[in-house]
């Protein structure tokens, strides 16, 4: 599959009308991040946890534990697994989630980035530290925006936070999330996060108690970060979208995820058209 045909598309974006408006419009341009209700019907909920279960019984070779060995939990991610995971593209071309975030970017047309597995077994106490999403990739432009959809109920206490407004920048520094050593960037070239915990009450945090079907749509620099779980396991599957600003910018590391030899396909500063990276929604032309 390259692109969802027209017919998928108009479905699509029926039901990402019957869902947003401009208030959430509104919302997203003011707060960077937006919360959509019932989303995924029962069936398409099922199928991300048939591409969820695929994925974790056969991990790719980007998989990555993100907990420490002494956590009586387990965090696992793992990227970039659509092309094998018929459930993942499934999910990804033929739901109305492409069709939500191209309105929320307010962009003609939303290309895939990737897919983002995450999951935190019962009793991790691993934290996502807070952080911005685009300094770890090889994009620059303001039109991207990420999904961020549980399979399981998700607690208010256990959810993803985000400090309002703060997708406008600007860049802050990227660190390894258990070590704190600033990545990729040379250490003081870009402005250190606030301490958030510190002082939470100093900062407009915002978040959502979450059910199977909801998604949580972000801009890729708003900050954001997500406590341990206890008891219950958190099943998440994020997919993160390009829309019409978006160009390449080849960076000197490794990126999360990488995208080995890409540089030598798509020249620096080049709209993102190549195959890694199809066409999901676009708006139709009467």
């Amino acid at each position: 599959m390259t692109r969802p045909t027209a017919e998928t598309i108009e479905k699509a974006t029926d039901r990402a009308h019957s869902l947003i408006g401009k208030a959430e419009i509104d919302a997203y341009r003011r707060d960077g991040a937006v919360c959509v209700r019932g989303l995924f019907s029962a069936d398409e909920v099922a199928a991300g946890i048939a591409g969820i279960t695929e994925n974790m019984a056969a991990p790719s070779e980007r998989a990555k534990v993100a907990s420490r060995p002494e956590d009586p939990g387990y965090f696992i991610e793992d990227f970039c697994n659509w092309q094998t995971n018929r459930h993942y593209r499934d999910l990804i071309f033929n739901s109305a989630a492409a069709a939500i975030a191209g309105m929320l970017m307010e962009s003609e047309q939303v290309r895939l980035y990737h897919e983002h597995l995450l999951v935190k077994e019962p009793n991790t106490q691993q934290k996502t530290p807070w952080h911005q999403d685009q300094p770890y990739y090889n994009i620059e432009g303001l039109q991207n925006c990420s999904m961020w959809a549980p399979m399981d109920p998700v607690s208010r206490a256990a959810t993803l936070e985000f400090v309002a407004g703060t997708h406008t920048g600007p860049w802050l520094m990227p660190r390894s999330f258990m070590t704190n050593d600033a990545k990729w960037f040379p250490e003081g070239s870009l402005a250190d996060l606030p301490d958030i915990e510190a002082d939470r009450s100093a900062f407009n945090i915002i978040g959502w108690e979450l059910q199977p079907g909801d998604a949580v749509f972000f801009h890729m620099l708003t900050l954001h970060a997500a406590a341990g779980v206890g008891n219950g396991r958190r099943r998440v599957l994020s997919v993160r979208f390009l829309g019409d600003d978006i160009r390449h910018a080849p960076r000197q590391w490794k990126t999360s995820p990488a995208f080995p030899g890409l540089e030598n396909e798509l020249p620096e500063g080049a709209p993102m058209h190549h195959p890694l990276f199809p066409v999901l929604w676009e708006r139709l032309r009467q």
